[in-house]
């Protein structure tokens, strides 16, 4: 699926189309700084009914929301140095228990995963516009 979008409230139409969609517990984020990443994972927390504070988890690491469906849990791989580091944080333990854990910056950890059932969104500028593509 792509979508492209050009004002904040769009996000909305995006979310709309992709929670019914959203059979995998793991989404992959990848964009470049500034693409949009955090925005998205707000809007998709506050749709699957949180009232927790949305924020970048770049120094955390890791954050935790709750929401009726059960702990969403999204992580920032960006400052990960390798695969022990990912490994260290404990990643699989919460993959196992998780209604979803939302990844950013997953390329040092996407082999590991090659055998998860998993989606991946990727958030693209493209002049005043992002174009995004989910699978």
């Amino acid at each position: 699926m792509e979508f492209k979008i050009s004002k904040l409230e769009e996000w909305q139409t995006v979310i709309n189309e992709i929670l019914p969609k959203l059979q995998h517990n793991i989404l992959l984020l990848k964009g470049n700084l500034g693409a949009g990443k955090t925005t998205f994972t707000q809007f998709l927390l506050k749709n699957l009914g949180s009232t927790d504070e949305v924020s970048s988890p770049t120094y955390a690491i890791v954050n935790e929301y709750d929401t009726p469906k059960g702990n969403v849990f999204h992580f920032d791989l960006y400052r990960m140095k390798n695969i022990n580091e990912v490994f260290d944080i404990g990643i699989e333990e919460y993959l196992d228990n998780s209604f979803l854990c939302i990844i950013e910056w997953p390329e040092i950890y996407e082999e590991e995963l090659a055998d998860f059932p998993h989606h991946e969104l990727k958030i693209e500028n493209v002049g005043e516009e992002r174009v995004i593509n989910f699978r």
